[in-house]
């Protein structure tokens, strides 16, 4: 079984799926460009990965480290932004991959997210 983990900065709200969409004055939304960059930045550390070569479906699993409570997002909420910037740099369907919750700790001073990418070898 093929096996990855990568430590990424958490950037704050702006990836959780509450606010990474703006609203454009015509009604439509975008996507809000620190959320790309970070989305862009996420591409390029599991680019190396060749994981466009793994068995499907793939398990996603994030674990999180935060100042504070306050600051700790529900690990749920993040699943859109990361599945999408894995989507895009594997061309693989995130339908294909199954989110799973990690650790979520606070005390840590610079929050960062560990993001654990593995071929699932039974539904």
């Amino acid at each position: 079984m093929k096996k990855e983990t990568i430590k990424i900065d958490y950037p704050g709200g702006v990836i959780s799926v509450n606010h990474w969409k703006g609203r454009r004055r015509d009604g439509g939304t975008y996507t809000k460009q620190a959320a790309l960059d970070w989305m862009n930045e996420l591409g390029w550390l599991i680019k190396y990965m060749h994981i466009e070569d793994w068995s499907l479906p793939l398990s996603i699993k994030c674990s999180g480290y935060f100042k504070d409570e306050r600051s700790a997002p529900d690990l749920s909420n993040l699943s859109k932004c990361t599945l999408d910037a894995i989507a895009a740099v594997t061309g693989h369907n995130d339908k294909d991959f199954r989110w799973h919750d990690g650790v979520r700790d606070v005390g840590y001073g610079n929050p960062y997210l560990l993001i654990t990418i593995s071929e699932l070898l039974e539904e």
